[in-house]
C-alpha cells in the first residue's frame, strides 16, 4: 500500500522576513539602533537583497560590525525560511555616544 503525501506550499509575509532581519541586526554588539529607513528588503525569485540602516555605538569598528551583521542576517534568514540571501548593504547613518541622548550624524 502506497501512501501519498501531498506537499503544501509555505509562503512568508514581508513582515516576517523584516522581523527576522531586524532581530538579526539588533543582536550584534556595536549596533545602537536602526536608523532612517531601518531595513529594506527586495525579493528576486528565491533570493532576498537587504539594505540595513543603523546607528553605531561610538568606538565600534564599522567593518567588524558590518561583517557580523551581514553574516547574522544570512544565517538567520536562510535557517528560518526557504530564501537565500543575495546582497546585504550595511549603511551607517550615525554614531551614538555614551550618553544615549547624544547622536552624531554623518553628513
Amino acid at each position: 500500500m502506497k501512501s501519498t503525501k501531498s506537499k503544501g506550499r509555505v509562503s512568508y509575509g514581508k513582515n516576517v522576513v523584516l522581523s527576522i532581519v531586524t532581530l538579526a541586526v539588533k543582536e550584534i554588539n556595536g549596533v545602537a539602533s536602526l536608523a532612517g529607513k531601518g531595513v529594506r528588503t527586495e525579493t528576486v525569485g528565491n533570493k532576498i537583497n537587504v539594505d540595513v540602516f543603523v546607528n553605531l555605538n561610538i568606538g565600534s569598528s564599522v567593518s567588524d560590525v558590518a561583517f557580523k551583521v551581514q553574516e547574522n542576517i544570512k544565517r538567520s534568514v536562510e535557517s528560518m525560511t526557504e530564501y537565500k540571501v543575495g546582497t546585504v548593504n550595511f549603511n551607517v547613518l550615525g554614531v551614538v555616544g555614551h550618553d544615549p541622548d547624544t547622536e552624531y550624524s554623518v553628513s
